[in-house]
């Protein structure tokens, strides 16, 4: 007679998952913000909206994942960080418009749960939330057996805000001599880790372990630097002073993010060298032999995000920025383009 067959039998241990959630049900509850109704758990996260103070809400949504970064914290064994890049990817997405963060829901997904690395990543999730001042208010966790690796999984994130329809941030404010600000990255972001781990992994054969003097720490510790979370910062400025654009720096770099903001009127004159460039950048351009070209539309090269204001301004936002210790250098300006020109120009 066929012995009996279950579904934990197969690889998917529901018991198990249960009780993660009661976990995070705690984890979630330290993000509450208002609106949250009830609690982890349920079918659907439930958020009323408090909009007494916005005439016309629009909802923006944004979602995406932490990449191959995942694959170095399966190398380091470190898992409490990829939760925040997670949230920041879509928060710092949403920001660009003017939103305010509201609620973020996570995916994450394995062959097999292991509750300690859960955890790890949840907990890094709903720091990443805190930076945000955005509640975790659901998720799904999937038990996939044979679809991933032993202790491997992937994940992906969802972020919903909300802003005044008259208060959007969509770039037709921007006007010939904005200038461009460029406020510092916290290093790699999320971005261009597959050139990153071939340079470090594959080219100089290093260990996720090995010290790099060029560096000051560990090629591990320094690839899973965190995602900066910029919206609380934005969001501060927003409240008394222009801004008309707003840039994630994300794949693709400054030139192909910045010109997806501009009027079909307008070109960008970015100045060269008018940043301070993280060591990181310089190791895998001289480790790897990437070409100029190569490093400015692969990695964000220590701009993580880009805001186009109007010259009278540029000083007070700066000030305000650098009073929250933010690093940040005035990269450019908007300029006239002529039909026949490219909307990016390098001087």
């Amino acid at each position: 007679m066929t012995k009996s067959l279950t579904y934990a039998g197969a690889g998917v241990d529901i018991d198990k998952a249960n009780k993660l959630v009661e976990s995070i049900k705690e984890i979630a509850k330290k993000t509450n913000r208002p609106g949250v109704i009830g609690e982890i758990g349920g079918f659907g996260g439930l958020f009323s909206l408090n909009i007494n103070n916005i005439q016309k809400p629009v909802l923006v949504s944004s979602t995406d994942g932490v990449g191959t970064k995942l694959k170095v914290a399966f190398m380091a064994g470190k898992h409490d960080t990829v939760g925040i890049d997670l949230v920041a990817m879509s928060v710092n997405d949403i920001i660009v418009q003017g939103a305010e963060p509201l609620f973020f829901l996570d995916y994450f997904a394995t062959g097999e749960i292991d509750s300690e690395i859960a955890v790890d990543v949840v907990n890094g999730i709903a720091e990443g939330c805190k930076q945000a001042k955005c509640a975790l208010l659901g998720g799904e966790t999937a038990e996939m057996p044979g679809f991933y690796k032993t202790n491997e999984y992937d994940l992906a994130g969802f972020a919903v805000g909300i802003v005044d329809h008259s208060k959007i941030i969509d770039g037709s404010g921007i006007r010939m001599g904005h200038k461009l600000i460029g406020i510092s990255s916290s290093g790699l972001h999320s971005n261009g880790y597959s050139l990153a781990r071939k340079i470090c992994f594959d080219v100089l054969k290093l260990k996720i372990d090995s010290y790099v003097s060029e560096l000051g720490k560990t090629i591990g510790e320094e690839l899973l630097i965190p995602t900066k979370i910029y919206s609380p910062m934005i969001l501060t400025l927003l409240k008394d002073l222009p801004i008309h654009g707003l840039a994630h720096i994300t794949g693709g770099g400054i030139s192909e993010n910045v010109i997806r903001i501009i009027p079909e009127t307008c070109m960008l004159r970015i100045i060269k060298n008018s940043w301070d460039i993280p060591p990181i950048f310089n190791f895998l351009k001289e480790s790897g032999k990437v070409s100029e070209e190569e490093m400015m539309r692969t990695f964000n090269n220590g701009i993580g995000m880009v805001a186009i204001v109007p010259e009278k301004s540029v000083d007070e936002i700066m000030d305000r920025m650098a009073a929250e210790n933010e690093k940040i250098f005035i990269i450019g300006e908007i300029a006239e383009r002529k039909n026949s020109q490219e909307k990016i120009k390098w001087v």
